[in-house]
């Protein structure tokens, strides 16, 4: 198999964020719920000889050693393979959104260069290459939507409903390291449990604790939560970017005419937010798992 076409690389949204304290070392505990939309970007994979690494963006410019790039050479680095591939990726998933974007491409890449490659690693092998590139990616790969704690890297898979969400990326984008650092996180939420998780209204449970920083240092996050609740929805940031979700009720889904509440209404009236204020927008389906999960044991 020479080619690979058409890899997705899935976003995910955090259905709550909470911060539950923080290690020796510095880096935060945390507990979240991770689930996996069908926003997503595409990554063409291509085998070169020699162990060469390249890379092409077919939409937006990346850096020049990106997550993608990284990721092959780590791959590289744990098995021996000589091998080399061409990487093309194009981008639909903003970046600084809270999206995962690029830990998706990065898990993408894996999944996709292990099956290219011929390297036969496992889920758990490969998972632990991902936790290298960042706390994401072993999720990625993991291609279950899941109960997260630790810094990121304890998961376990749960099921969840099928949903539609909104989500809005406004025009700036947050930097992780700015909302972390910032002296007025709230850092000492109660520790959850998945019972809990699981007997709530999954949707509506718990907060995102970041988000109060966030707004601080991006105001917009404030205007397109103001946009939705004016719409009749509840929304709140996914992650550490600026993007914002909020799941659709069933009755937003009838359309009529004049209906305001029918995800028509919405995506009309977001238009002039997207021409004016440079807002991203997408009605996003649940996923049930990753679209490559099949590819590992």
């Amino acid at each position: 198999m020479n080619c690979l076409y058409d890899l997705a690389a899935p976003a995910k949204i955090n259905l709550f964020l909470h911060i539950v304290g923080r290690r020796a070392d510095g880096y935060h505990r945390m507990q979240s719920a991770l689930a996996l939309i069908d926003w997503q970007d595409t990554l063409h994979l291509e085998k070169r000889p020699n162990g060469a690494i390249s890379r092409e963006d077919l939409s937006v410019p990346l850096p020049a050693t990106d997550l993608c790039i990284k990721a092959a050479r780590a791959l590289q680095n744990a098995t021996g393979c000589t091998q080399g591939a061409h990487i093309a990726i194009k981008k639909t998933i903003p970046a600084e959104a809270g999206l995962g974007g690029g830990s998706s491409d990065a898990a993408t890449c894996l999944l996709g260069l292990n099956r290219l490659w011929g390297l036969e690693l496992t889920r758990a092998q490969l998972s632990a290459i991902g936790l290298g590139l960042g706390a994401d990616v072993p999720f990625f790969v993991g291609g279950q939507n899941a109960w997260v704690e630790g810094i990121g890297e304890e998961l376990t898979p749960i099921d969840l409903p099928e949903a539609q969400f909104l989500v809005i990326k406004p025009s700036q984008g947050l930097s992780t390291r700015d909302i972390f650092t910032s002296p007025g996180l709230k850092r000492d939420t109660k520790p959850a449990t998945m019972r809990g998780f699981a007997t709530d209204a999954l949707f509506e449970y718990g907060c995102n604790d970041l988000q109060a920083t966030a707004i601080t240092l991006c105001p917009e996050v404030a205007q397109v939560l103001t946009f939705l609740e004016n719409a009749g929805l509840s929304g709140r940031m996914t992650g550490s970017g600026s993007a914002v979700f909020a799941v659709i009720p069933s009755h937003f889904k009838r359309v009529s005419e004049g209906n305001t509440g029918s995800i028509e209404a919405l995506q009309n009236a977001l238009a002039g937010f997207q021409n004016e204020h440079h807002w991203q927008h997408k009605v996003c389906d649940s996923l049930n798992q990753h679209p490559l999960f099949d590819w590992l044991i």
